[in-house]
């Protein structure tokens, strides 16, 4: 088999069922799911939601094709040909940075902002954006092979700005320069502001 993974787009809010269905079928399936608070009107509760709402991620064998989409909740298997997988490693670095209790969280998809790459921790050489900039800096990451995004605050320290002000998928080479100290940020406020 394989190792990468394959996303599948599933109804909205049947994740976890789709995930049950996918165990009683005896198929390799990962759901990331982080931890939120949720303010009730008598109580406070902790609820587990998935990192990337839609989607569940398996791996199978071309044989397990159809059992796989025919799954209860599946809408259908996302994109064709290696450009749709999901590298092992990548889904191995959401598992330990969620098990490691890094601050993962769903984020919609960014239109604006700086391109870095990530330097040094677990994400280290993943690009993203940064959207953010507070005490630390957030940065979007995309999950190659779905169109869905995921934030994670890092210091400033830890990443480097690429001088591409494109996306790097429009053909541009991205040059890095090693210094933190020429970030632009985008701020809540959409304002972009510069780091020193």
């Amino acid at each position: 088999m394989d190792t990468s993974w394959r996303a599948l787009q599933v109804v909205a809010n049947h994740e976890k069922r789709v995930v049950q269905h996918l165990t009683a079928r005896s198929l390799e399936h990962y759901l990331p799911l982080y931890s939120q608070r949720s303010h009730w009107t008598d109580r406070t509760v902790v609820l587990e939601r998935p990192l990337f709402p839609g989607y569940v991620f398996v791996r199978f064998t071309q044989e397990e094709k159809w059992t796989v989409v025919s799954t209860p909740g599946v809408i259908h298997l996302v994109g064709n040909g290696p450009a749709a997988t999901i590298s092992y490693t990548e889904i191995e670095k959401i598992r330990e940075a969620l098990a490691k209790k890094y601050c993962l969280r769903p984020y919609p998809h960014v239109a604006v902002g700086m391109h870095v790459r990530i330097s040094s921790g677990i994400f280290e050489g993943r690009e993203g954006v940064v959207t953010d900039l507070r005490q630390s800096c957030k940065v979007v990451l995309a999950l190659s092979g779905v169109e869905e995004r995921f934030s994670l605050e890092m210091q400033l320290q830890d990443i480097e700005a690429s001088t591409c002000p494109a996306r790097i998928s429009d053909g541009c080479s991205p040059q890095w320069t090693h210094s933190p100290s020429s970030v632009l940020c985008m701020g809540s406020s959409g304002k972009s502001g510069q780091v020193k």
